[in-house]
């Protein structure tokens, strides 16, 4: 079911509700990617009604008249839009990938408003991290013998010493995958007509991140975290996200076996089943006074 609201600014944004229950606000990463791309995530919605919103100027919702409202922190304002719209109190967030720099803004503008946070292969950047050599060539070494492998790690030592080729991002699709069968070429294919580069610069543009005042933030929340890892992921190893862990008091770390970048893909029932599990578990979502925690059709 696809709904929409309008944002503070007057812009007209979209989201899709997909499943049953209590509601789980899902923000895609990318950046600045339709949310097509989660699909129903691994068919997490038997346990949650998924809110998956498009960002601004992607999927159905649509384009703002000023771009730089495009900058992550920027767009705190259509999550919290989007809680007023849904009548919640408080939201239960998801961020995938760079949707997490966006989880983790709006956590840190209002974090009375923040139950459980699960934020699946995150990216780093609303934290201040770096992966390092040695976490990225765990990951690489776990993929040596794939029939692909030397074809995309000459693309990524190409792309790490600035020598990038035309092709070297479609080359290192692979090492975003647990596997690289149809299933997941045919999503990676999806990716150009879903992704806009211009606004995805504008979304990471400076001033979008302020690093101390986000990790700040991320010690003094009280929820339940979880930072789910696929092992053999590229753009967030598991080494990676394990210090990602150490910066939240009650963060749950996840590494999901044999999964890349899109876990949901991998092992859905695995990846059903971690997130379910932590969305169920204590001090949870509650329904605002005199309210209803559930998304209504």
């Amino acid at each position: 079911m696809i709904t929409t609201f309008d944002a503070i600014d007057g812009t007209t944004l979209a989201y899709r509700t997909v499943g049953v229950g209590d509601p789980l606000v899902c923000l895609p990463g990318g950046p600045m990617r339709d949310s097509a791309y989660l699909g129903d995530l691994g068919g997490l919605g038997a346990h949650r009604t998924l809110v998956i919103l498009d960002p601004r100027g992607t999927g159905r919702s649509a384009a703002p008249a000023d771009v730089s409202t495009y900058r992550c922190d920027r767009m705190v304002d259509d999550v919290e839009a989007l809680r007023g719209h849904l009548g919640l109190d408080r939201l239960d967030l998801l961020g995938h990938s760079a949707g997490a720099n966006l989880a983790l803004q709006y956590l840190t503008r209002h974090p009375d408003r923040v139950g459980r946070l699960a934020l699946v292969n995150p990216s780093i950047r609303a934290v201040g991290l770096k992966v390092t050599a040695a976490q990225r060539q765990e990951v690489t070494e776990a993929r040596a013998g794939e029939p692909w492998f030397p074809v995309a790690m000459a693309a990524l030592e190409s792309i790490l010493s600035g020598r990038a080729g035309p092709d070297s991002k479609q080359e290192i699709a692979p090492f975003l995958y647990g596997r690289w069968d149809t299933a997941a070429q045919v999503h990676q294919a999806a990716e150009s007509g879903q992704h806009n580069e211009e606004l995805a610069r504008i979304f990471s543009s400076e001033g979008a991140f302020d690093p101390p005042t986000t990790r700040a933030a991320l010690a003094a929340h009280r929820g339940p975290v979880l930072l789910l890892a696929g092992a053999v992921d590229l753009a967030a190893p598991p080494g990676l996200v394990a210090q990602f862990a150490e910066l939240a008091p009650r963060a749950e770390l996840v590494v999901q076996p044999g999964a890349g970048h899109y876990p949901w893909l991998d092992d859905a029932e695995a990846f059903t089943a971690t997130v379910a599990a932590f969305l169920a578990g204590p001090d949870g979502l509650e329904s605002p006074p005199g309210g209803d925690a559930r998304v209504g059709a």
